[in-house]
């Protein structure tokens, strides 16, 4: 037994290898290398502002059109580049980048593992592995951007203290799996006496505060407030909103001017945050504005976007009901990017859960069934799309009817992942008992 085992971990060694040696060689030929544009624009501007006595959203990267502008909030935490030199500064970049991108990776994935029987950690190396070679992933790393961190803040707050249930230890709910104690009298699961000590219930007066500082950093995650008060969180929702607000309060407390110029002015010029046309914008904004770079239609925006959101209230109100706050935290993502005004390609980590989610239910449907091909090939097409730099064919002409699909495809997979990312239950217990045990009773369908 152990000799087998040894075997099949020597396998799983080898196996990470060659991928991480595929991976890498793709990368080589794949990723266009973006010198760490954005954190040289955060570094710039805090540096004119921190140690020149310049205003912040005045500075301009010197050739270039690009200024800070994100809040003043977020201008206080990343003070420290303004006194760092570059390339430390990138070092930590990357570093934050890669650790916080593992905890999501081992928050989403390592429930599928235990629910298959598969070996962790070799689970976790091959979705790291594969986060890699995502487009949306590695432009973040390439831009010096804070996506990560932010999505991480989101699903911290969601997965762990918004998620409705955790008041009751021991039980298991419908949705996703995640890390669960075992109930009184189960002999059989392996005791866990710390815990009580780490139960999520105690800390559930907090929940929504991850979501307000990351919305207190950059707007575009208080589309996450919008999802707590559709889905009834209200609590939650008024928490991560004075989070949001003590946070632009103290802000503006220690830094009057940036704030006043913020909220006046650089928050409404649009030209700061780059063309809406460009090919890289894939939002439903950027669709209309390549059909007509000249005079994009607002109305025609606005349409399309008050459809993206009942779409999206009528699955992610289903998704709270079944208990799924992984598929709330996926659907609320994929919107996030398509509403946007501007949804630059490494914005798109945000359609990560999601991919995981077709994986996980794909894995979940029983064998050989249609709706196990379905949702794994769907997942995997999304994924090799969203790795492949496909729209940037159509980078400087995209006319014509191949233009209009070909420039707009990660904004068909961020709509057809809001219609068809799956809700409900993927998690059976191993036997009957347990299902009575801890309470859950017979699967629920999943959507």
């Amino acid at each position: 037994m152990a000799q087998g085992a040894f075997r099949q971990t020597r396998y799983q060694v080898l196996f990470v290898i060659a991928l991480a040696v595929l991976v890498a060689g793709f990368l080589s030929v794949a990723a266009v290398g973006h010198g760490f544009f954005d954190l040289k624009v955060y570094s710039g501007a805090l540096h004119y502002w921190a140690r020149e006595g310049g205003e912040i959203y005045d500075w301009l990267k010197p050739n270039s059109k690009y200024g800070f502008t994100y809040p003043p909030f977020a201008a206080l935490l990343l003070l420290p580049l303004a006194y760092l030199p570059f390339l430390l500064s990138s070092v930590l970049s990357v570093t934050v980048t890669a650790l916080v991108s593992v905890l999501l990776l081992w928050w989403l994935v390592d429930p599928v593992a235990r629910r298959m029987g598969w070996t962790r950690w070799f689970v976790l190396a091959v979705a790291v592995c594969l986060a890699a070679a995502f487009e949306p992933m590695r432009e973040t790393v390439d831009f010096g951007q804070v996506n990560m961190v932010l999505l991480v803040l989101v699903a911290a707050d969601l997965l762990w203290l918004v998620r409705p249930g955790y008041a009751a230890p021991g039980t298991r709910l419908p949705g996703h799996a995640l890390p669960w104690r075992p109930p009184a009298g189960r002999r059989d699961l392996p005791a866990r006496p710390s815990a009580r000590r780490r139960d999520p219930a105690r800390y559930r007066r907090w929940a929504g505060v991850g979501i307000g500082l990351a919305t207190a950093i950059k707007l575009t995650p208080g589309i996450f407030i919008v999802y707590l008060l559709v889905t009834g969180r209200w609590r939650a929702a008024v928490t991560a909103s004075g989070t949001a607000a003590v946070a632009t309060l103290v802000a503006a407390a220690v830094a009057p001017d940036a704030s006043r110029e913020f909220w006046t002015t650089a928050l409404w010029d649009t030209d700061r945050v780059g063309e809406l046309a460009f090919i890289s914008n894939q939002s439903l904004r950027g669709v209309v504005a390549r059909l007509d770079p000249a005079e994009p239609s607002t109305l025609a925006w606005l349409v399309l976007v008050v459809a993206a959101l009942l779409v999206w209230a009528w699955r992610v109100r289903r998704a709270v009901a079944a208990g799924d706050e992984v598929a709330g935290l996926a659907l609320t993502g994929a919107l996030g990017a398509l509403v946007s005004p501007v949804t630059w390609v490494h914005h798109l980590v945000w359609l990560i859960p999601a991919l995981v989610l077709l994986v996980d239910h794909g894995l979940a449907a029983p064998a050989g069934s249609r709706r196990r091909r379905a949702l794994l090939a769907f997942g995997i097409i999304a994924y090799v799309l969203l790795c492949s730099r496909l729209v940037w064919v159509w980078e400087h002409d995209f006319t014509g009817v191949d233009g209009f699909l070909g420039s707009n495809a990660y904004v068909w997979i961020s709509i057809a992942l809001l219609l068809g990312t799956p809700i409900g239950n993927r998690s059976r217990p191993a036997d009957p008992g347990l299902a009575v045990a801890t309470g859950q009773g017979s699967p629920r369908r999943a959507e």
